[in-house]
């Protein structure tokens, strides 16, 4: 029997048009659909049949691992945290009114410290001098020189020194 080429059909087959007598060739599409090739039956006919796809291969299955404790304390605390972290943006913005008048408040305040700080100074040298308790104060005279002369030898040398007041 002559060996047929891969697009003709010579014996019956299901794909046979009912039209046409039993042995008269067919001439099937360019391409086989997956799933079909050429087979040989136990007579020795050759034809086109389906065929069972090739089995993937066997991976070795392993047994299931139990969870560790640490990702079940994580994942227990991670719903937590994260309520936690919600709540307490809530809490600050029905605070944030209050925050900045809180903020305002502290440096009104910083600053009324800074302008005490600058200006205590001033008036009690000017109180003192219209009273006279200062130093020249009432009196007409200067203020208080104070003169120092050190002496000393040598890296760790005994310093000897003289303090004037004029």
């Amino acid at each position: 029997m002559p060996e047929p080429t891969p697009y003709e059909i010579t014996t019956p087959h299901p794909w046979n048009p009912p039209r046409l007598p039993a042995g008269q060739p067919v001439i099937l599409p360019a391409e086989i659909p997956p799933g079909v090739d050429w087979v040989t039956l136990p007579n020795g006919v050759r034809t086109l049949a389906y065929t069972q796809p090739a089995p993937p291969p066997q991976v070795p299955v392993t047994a299931a691992q139990p969870v560790p404790a640490w990702a079940k304390t994580t994942a227990l605390l991670a719903p937590t945290v994260g309520g936690g972290i919600a709540a307490g943006g809530i809490g600050l913005s029905y605070a944030a009114p209050g925050l900045i008048a809180m903020s305002h408040a502290l440096w009104s305040a910083a600053a009324l410290l800074v302008a005490t700080v600058i200006t205590a100074p001033v008036l009690l040298r000017t109180a003192r001098r219209a009273t006279g308790t200062g130093p020249g104060g009432g009196q007409g005279g200067g203020s208080t020189h104070i003169t120092q002369n050190i002496t000393a030898t040598g890296l760790f040398g005994r310093a000897d020194g003289t303090i004037n007041h004029r």
